[in-house]
């Protein structure tokens, strides 16, 4: 078996040497220079498309799904080595999908034999772009108060209500929500879980600007959409037991995603360019010297961390309240390490659009405001705290 699978990395990096162009081994500036998956999908050059078109024809988009639903049809050890080649190239990914991430996972869980034909063949060859619609404007954190409702009409149900904070609606085809289908029902019950195209007539997208001048979160909609009971994932009124699976998906998505299409300028690159340099090509500021290094040291520990979970995952040992720690983590280390480049660049980090600010500066201040929103997306910090508290410390609650 050992001997399989070193055969089989030998294999994958062959491969990967083969179709990925020498340009797409660098890390994306931001998100523009991303490929994210759809109907309307783009591409800036044609390195991009053809990394794209190559993975997607391998079925490694989703490498461990099986091949009845278009996917790889690895193995875990197998699906872990090819992201380790990957990363050992410094490979951007082929495309970004949060149906493949999210949504994908929790169908081969919960979902019915019609809806994974249906669902998860167009995720697999990244032909679809899904959102999620989760928070509400009166809900908060409290997600389980949510009131969007969702009405019992023969074969379908008429949802009326909004969502918001919903990363990139307004790009999207598809989205799936929680729901309430029972008012009488217990704060954490009579909610369900649907999948909603888009198209559908009665919904409304409106784009919500953020401090960095960008507009990644919309308020959605819904004015008696009618959506077919087949869209249901799981039973009803039991949604929340599929949304917690979901958001464990989701935080360690969140955790991964941290640099990628955030910030992916190395704290020591940046300090070399704009700090002096020793005569052994150190630099000179030992205190950021420092600084730097511990940095480094917390987002490699993060790294082996999130490594070995995954390891313990795939054993069978529970981790999913672990995945709390990824998100919080993740998104704090994003925030250290923007808030470091920015005192690196010092003045040059308060560019916008002005003049004698270079595009890498401008993109580091955008990331810093953007590393703000993403401690708070997926649940804020402080929720994650109370959830690692009780969950994976076992504290008490009074």
């Amino acid at each position: 078996m050992t001997q399989n699978l070193q055969e089989f990395r030998i294999e994958v990096r062959q491969w990967l040497e083969k179709n990925c162009p020498q340009s797409m081994r660098i890390p994306a500036a931001n998100e523009t220079e991303m490929v994210w998956s759809g109907k309307n999908v783009k591409f800036l050059n044609q390195d991009q498309q053809l990394w794209f078109e190559r993975m997607r024809d391998k079925g490694w988009f989703t490498p461990a799904w099986p091949s009845d639903y278009q996917g790889g049809g690895l193995s875990d050890k197998q699906a872990r080595i090819l992201e380790q080649e990957i990363s050992a190239i410094n490979a951007r990914p082929a495309q970004i999908n949060l149906g493949v991430w999210m949504l994908g996972p929790v169908l081969l869980e919960f979902g019915t034999e019609a809806q994974k034909q249906e669902h998860l063949p167009p995720m697999a060859r990244g032909e679809i772009r899904w959102c999620q619609g989760f928070s509400e404007p009166n809900a908060g954190s409290d997600l389980a108060s949510l009131q969007m409702k969702a009405i019992d009409d023969g074969d379908d149900f008429i949802v009326t209500g909004s969502k918001i904070w919903t990363s990139y609606a307004d790009e999207s085809d598809a989205i799936y929500a929680l729901v309430r289908t029972d008012f009488d029902a217990a704060k954490h019950t009579g909610i369900s879980f649907l999948m909603i195209d888009m198209t559908l007539p009665g919904i409304t997208v409106k784009p919500i600007e953020l401090i960095s001048g960008k507009s990644h979160f919309s308020e959605v909609f819904f004015d008696e959409v009618r959506v077919p009971k087949a869209n249901m994932v799981g039973e009803l009124n039991k949604g929340w037991n599929v949304a917690k699976r979901l958001m464990q998906h989701e935080r360690v998505a969140i955790g991964k995603l941290q640099g990628e299409g955030q910030c992916n300028y190395r704290l020591s690159t940046m300090a070399k360019k704009h700090h002096e340099i020793n005569q052994y090509g150190q630099l000179s500021d030992v205190v950021l010297r420092d600084q730097i290094a511990n940095f480094d040291m917390d987002e490699h520990a993060f790294g082996l961390t999130m490594q070995r979970v995954m390891e313990e995952a795939k054993a069978g040992i529970d981790s999913s309240a672990v995945s709390s720690i990824f998100k919080l983590y993740g998104t704090e280390l994003e925030k250290r390490k923007t808030e470091g480049l920015l005192s690196i660049l010092g003045s040059q980090g308060l560019g916008w659009h002005s003049e004698g600010f270079t595009d890498d500066e401008q993109s580091i201040t955008r990331s810093w405001l953007m590393s703000k929103a993403m401690s708070i997306g997926g649940g804020t910090s402080e929720i994650q705290l109370n959830v690692i508290a009780k969950r994976v410390l076992g504290l008490p609650t009074e």
